[in-house]
């Protein structure tokens, strides 16, 4: 994590321009043009296939070129590298990351190297990346390598919840599993001694929007997925969009990480996982840290209730594991635990052993609880997507 020179120092971190709503993506040229004049878009081939002439047309309409660059699965450092030599070749002033996490993350890394402007187009609320200033860089086979911080945050985050509404249910639900930490991540470290993401100690009012981000998922949640279901843009879309990107993006950064995101990380060492969206792998890592944080028992009840509603994962089964992979989950929690790991901002020493037995637990307290509650039995995952 990045520290600051005073203990004393408190940051807080946004980007500079936050656009959402319906329709927001025709909008881009008009956003890109008070940034740049030669824009560069990374994209997949999946994404640009679908809104390749949508943004074609918005930059057109500021007299903007279109010159797109593909993007494989994960933001690795050989494909920062490459998108700088794309940019140096091309002569670019503004980097767009136009698809999901990695994809932007690729394009904040790239833009900070390349000393240009940068812009996060997300296309699924799925993640809370868009708004920040760091990208997490992976192996090519998606096993978490780094955090890499940059001086500043993204000029322009802009997300168009008609996009949102014709993505995958499973893309909100993974941005619900990524936002739901933040509260739980944020309150841990306002009560122990670490610097959040930032590089500072948290701010009041990174704490606040992390709380306020869970506020309103857990009212607007199920809702908000009925409506990316009938894919259409309802009040509650729009609130759950505010709070899986802008909300949770300044409440993770400005509030801290903790033991949630530190579990996610070491479960991209297990294989049975690489399938799993961030979201649904994070949702683990937050179930285990209430378990280390010996919770109370109704928090930790409703957590697993409301999640499987949702449609998360919140036992070991549904992530390709089970409790007698001993091997494999104690190879996940030292990985969690590494210096300098997110998970030392917990109020209290956790070592790899205690991380061991919380993930083992939520096996049975999941299992407990769903049966209680008349909610589907874990059903075994074997990769490929969930």
């Amino acid at each position: 994590m990045p520290s600051t020179t005073s203990p004393s120092l408190t940051v807080l971190a946004s980007p500079s321009r936050y656009v959402q709503g319906k329709g927001a993506l025709d909008e881009l040229g008009a956003h890109l043009a008070a940034l740049g004049r030669n824009p560069l878009i990374v994209a997949d081939d999946t994404v640009w296939g679908l809104f390749s002439q949508q943004v074609t047309d918005a930059l057109a309409a500021t007299d903007l070129p279109t010159t797109r660059v593909g993007f494989e699965r994960f933001a690795t450092p050989e494909a920062v590298d490459s998108l700088v030599d794309v940019i140096a070749a091309g002569g670019h002033d503004v980097i767009v990351g136009l698809g999901g996490g990695s994809t932007i993350d690729a394009a904040k890394a790239s833009g900070h190297l390349a000393r240009i402007r940068w812009a996060s187009v997300p296309t699924a609320a799925s993640s809370d990346a868009p708004t920040s200033s760091l990208a997490v860089i992976y192996t090519a086979d998606g096993e978490f390598v780094e955090y890499r911080f940059f001086p500043r945050n993204p000029d322009l985050a802009l997300i168009d919840t008609r996009v949102v509404a014709n993505a995958p249910v499973r893309f909100l639900a993974a941005g619900i599993g990524d936002a739901l930490a933040t509260w739980l991540e944020a309150r841990a470290t306002r009560r122990g001694t670490a610097d959040a993401m930032a590089g500072g100690r948290p701010t009041r009012a990174g704490t606040a929007l992390a709380e306020l981000s869970w506020d309103i998922l857990w009212e607007n949640a199920l809702p908000a997925l009925d409506a990316v279901a009938a894919h259409v843009v309802t009040p509650a879309l729009e609130a759950v969009v505010e709070a899986n990107t802008l909300l949770s993006g300044l409440g993770f950064e400005s509030g801290g990480l903790a033991a949630a995101h530190a579990i996610h990380n070491g479960l991209t060492a297990a294989p049975q996982t690489h399938g799993l969206t961030h979201g649904q792998k994070v949702n683990i890592g937050s179930l285990a840290q209430l378990i280390l944080e010996g919770a109370p028992t109704a928090e930790i009840e409703d957590f697993i209730a409301f999640t499987t509603q949702v449609g998360l994962p919140n036992t070991l089964t549904e992530i390709g594991l089970s409790p007698e992979d001993r091997d494999e989950i104690e190879a996940v929690a030292e990985a969690a635990t590494v210096e300098g790991e997110t998970i030392h901002a917990m109020p209290f020493p956790v070592t790899a052993g205690q991380v061991v037995d919380a993930l083992i637990a939520t096996e049975g307290i999941s299992r407990r609880v769903r049966s209680e509650r008349g909610l589907p039995a874990p059903e075994l995952y074997t990769g490929g997507g969930h």
